[in-house]
């Protein structure tokens, strides 16, 4: 596996010998003071360049950067659809394990760049950026939440609550596990962000996916989480959704009491009271 200082060298002299990169800039977790090191942080990079169109026309050049696994081109992908703002990423993963996330940015969006608080220059051949103040997560912090926004969670969380229960009883595991896994638990995640949040003041990065929970949550929380985390069994995915349901109602409480908002109880217990019932029909019931 190259070094850190071998990428960075390779990354480096690639922009002095071109004339149409002018500034380089790297951000992300390498850059982060708070984030921890491993070996398989990946080199996310920005060229600054005169005009993007011939990177994007030619994707054979990213292969001076390395033996290539798999790379991926998401302005060219229809799913999900590109962000049109004129910049062109290269996904690059190589056999080493290292790992490149480098994007092309015209000169003119040199301020969207900038607006990552963590950036640090490497290459400014124009002199154009000038200092940085040191790379942080300000830009990377948990907003707190609006009362409409909390509002809206709870809502989303409570309504789509009943899905896992319909999927459980009719014996339709995959759906019944989509929606838990995907609906139910968005919303969860969304509330434990804004719980974390109150407890740190929003001045801590929780991670993207929920990556540095374990850091924040008390490990009551914890344990509480991972064990909505379970198999396919019909009855451990009954659990699992009892669980996120209690957990949900436990830090939505308490953000909503910090925040000075109104919490859902009507919703939340005749909803409650829903799955508590459906759980209990029989598989061949006619009747509610």
């Amino acid at each position: 596996m190259r070094s850190e200082q071998e990428m960075l060298h390779l990354i480096l002299e690639t922009a002095r010998s071109d004339e149409r990169i002018r500034a380089v800039i790297m951000n992300g977790s390498r850059v982060n003071p708070h984030a921890p090191r491993d070996l398989f942080q990946d080199f996310d990079v920005v060229y600054l360049v005169t005009d993007v169109a011939p990177y994007r026309k030619n994707p054979a050049w990213i292969r001076r950067f390395g033996e290539l696994m798999i790379f991926q081109m998401p302005e060219d992908m229809q799913d999900p659809p590109p962000e049109g703002d004129g910049h062109f990423t290269y996904l690059m993963q190589f056999t080493d394990g290292n790992r490149i996330d480098l994007s092309l940015y015209p000169l003119e969006q040199l301020a969207d760049v900038l607006s990552d608080s963590l950036s640090v220059v490497l290459l400014d051949k124009d002199g154009l950026i000038g200092s940085l103040p040191p790379p942080d997560e300000s830009t990377h912090l948990p907003q707190p939440p609006t009362a409409k926004a909390f509002a809206d969670c709870c809502n989303e969380f409570w309504w789509v609550s009943p899905y896992v229960a319909k999927g459980l009883w009719r014996r339709e595991i995959l759906y019944a596990r989509h929606a838990l896994d995907v609906y139910v638990r968005k919303q969860l995640m969304k509330m434990l962000t804004w719980y974390i949040g109150i407890r740190t003041g929003f001045s801590v990065n929780p991670g993207k996916d929920g990556k540095y929970f374990q850091r924040h949550l008390e490990p009551e929380l914890w344990e509480m989480l991972l064990a909505t985390y379970t198999d396919a069994s019909y009855e451990r995915t009954w659990e699992a959704l009892f669980t996120m349901t209690d957990l949900f109602r436990r830090v939505a409480l308490q953000v909503a009491e910090a925040r000075g908002f109104n919490y859902p109880r009507d919703d939340d217990a005749r909803v409650s009271a829903h799955l508590r019932r459906v759980r209990e029909l029989p598989p061949d019931a006619r009747e509610y």
